[in-house]
């Protein structure tokens, strides 16, 4: 059993701390994205420091108080919010955000886990160097946070996940106890790598206060484009016609319904169409290429190649940074209609990517014989990462069809299962999804999980109700 982080034990953690490390939360520590959810918490502390945090971390785990890490506050299923329960110390790393060091010629950098996914990408630049992880949420999501579910985004494809672009991290465990992995080192076969069990835990085996991240070099030259495809099974043929043709050069693979193009027009004017009518189906691809290519006159070729064998209809590739901008502007803006709209359930799902026509074919068609509901399919196909949201139909709104939401979630998630898709694929557990994991989960990676958890965090202090049910 927990206990609340009262003015007492506040009193007690205080006196171990520099003055205004702990205060009260603020409003946007209790709040979430999609407004699902209000949290609670009894303490605010922020750390300026991996001592700092060793000593909050080594109090709650004497007093059982419970340790809600807080990032940047964009993750989309609960894991930022604690709605019940005793009342906890939410930690927040916003103050340790330096870029601490940076190798170019190692193609690594370190930094602490409160710098914000934006000021790495800005470090790597500065070194001449990319940083490939890109979200819509990187001006706010912090590097702990992005480390903790695992990240993806709309790089996936060609660099990897969050997980793949980390070669070391320092955390400090419930009991306090400090892992200083922040090696840089490629290989490093000395027993269980820790790095990976932290990556992806979301808080709930121990708290990561900084890590040396892989940069890479930046692409020559690059060239976007966006190409009207007949459908998904047209869109994946397209898929491994690019990376035939440049291998490994392919950087992004985003697949757009018509519906993301109603909704942008119905909510967001302003985000231009390049198509005078909106296509059923396009995907937004770009290549990042060596010097020794002519990047217009690659994607001019594999558009030709393709409209020969019947896979794009019509295409428009960006010939000014500008106008790559705004065929990007399209996908990125695409979330933020979505949330004017309003869904009644949304979906992070991955399946094998020759089972993605299928599962969308299929959802569609057990959708519609449940009700009147629009769904907005897009997302990273190059790596079978859908976001697949169901809407109102028009002149309705959520609350319309809220006693409707486990079913139509059910149905979705029933078909990904049955497809050996994942309910989650880059948005993480939290406590929106424990459900979830607990119905589709393996039984034995689940008994796995919660002795790992037992193991390191034997009190149940580090996030409690997120990822396994307390």
């Amino acid at each position: 059993m927990l206990n609340p982080a009262d003015p007492a034990f506040a009193a007690r953690l205080a006196a171990q701390l520099p003055d205004g490390t702990l205060r009260q939360p603020e409003p946007r520590h209790l709040e979430e994205p999609r407004g699902r959810w209000t949290g609670q918490g009894g303490l605010l502390a922020l750390p300026r420091s991996t001592d700092e945090v060793q000593t909050i971390l080594r109090a709650c785990a004497e007093a059982r108080v419970g340790v809600l890490p807080w990032g940047g506050g964009t993750g989309l299923v609960g894991g930022q919010i604690m709605p019940d329960g005793p009342a906890p110390v939410i930690l927040s790393l916003e103050r340790m955000a330096a870029i601490r060091h940076i190798w170019p010629d190692e193609n690594a950098l370190e930094v602490e886990a409160g710098a914000t996914l934006q000021s790495v990408q800005d470090a790597a630049s500065s070194a001449g160097r990319l940083f490939p992880l890109s979200l819509a949420s990187e001006g706010t999501a912090r590097i702990g946070g992005v480390l903790a579910t695992n990240a993806g985004g709309i790089g996936v494809l060609r660099y990897g996940n969050a997980r793949d672009l980390t070669l070391g991290v320092e955390a400090v465990l419930a009991d306090g106890t400090v892992i200083g992995g922040l090696k840089r080192l490629r290989k490093d076969n000395t027993g269980y790598d820790l790095r990976h069990l932290l990556i992806g835990a979301e808080g709930t085996l121990g708290i990561i206060t900084a890590a040396t991240l892989r940069m890479v070099p930046r692409p020559a030259v690059s060239v976007t484009a966006m190409l009207v495809v007949d459908s998904p099974a047209a869109a994946l043929r397209l898929l491994t016609l690019a990376q035939s043709r440049v291998p490994g050069m392919v950087s992004a693979f985003e697949l757009i319904a018509k519906r993301g193009f109603d909704f942008l027009a119905e909510k967001m004017p302003e985000v231009a169409n390049p198509f005078a009518t909106a296509p059923d189906w396009c995907v937004l691809i770009e290549l990042g290429l060596p010097s020794v290519f002519e990047a217009e006159e690659v994607m001019a070729s594999l558009y030709a190649e393709a409209d020969e064998a019947g896979l794009v209809r019509d295409g428009v590739i960006a010939a000014s940074e500008q106008q790559r901008q705004s065929l990007w502007r399209i996908r990125e803006s695409i979330p933020e209609a979505n949330r004017l709209i309003g869904s009644v359930s949304s979906h992070d799902i991955s399946l094998p990517l020759s089972a993605v026509p299928d599962f969308i074919r299929a959802a569609d068609a057990a959708l519609a014989a449940m009700g009147d509901f629009r769904v907005n399919c897009f997302g990273h196909l190059g790596d079978g990462n859908l976001h697949y949201n169901v809407f109102p139909g028009p002149g309705r709104s959520r609350k319309d069809h809220e006693h409707e939401r486990d079913a139509i979630k059910a149905c979705v998630h029933d078909l990904v299962h049955a497809m050996g898709g994942s309910v989650s694929a880059e948005h993480g557990v939290g406590r929106l999804k424990v459900p979830d994991l607990e119905k589709y989960g393996d039984p034995g990676k689940l008994a796995a999980m919660r002795a790992i958890k037992a193991a390191l965090d034997p009190l149940g202090i580090l996030n409690p109700g997120a990822v396994l049910r307390g």
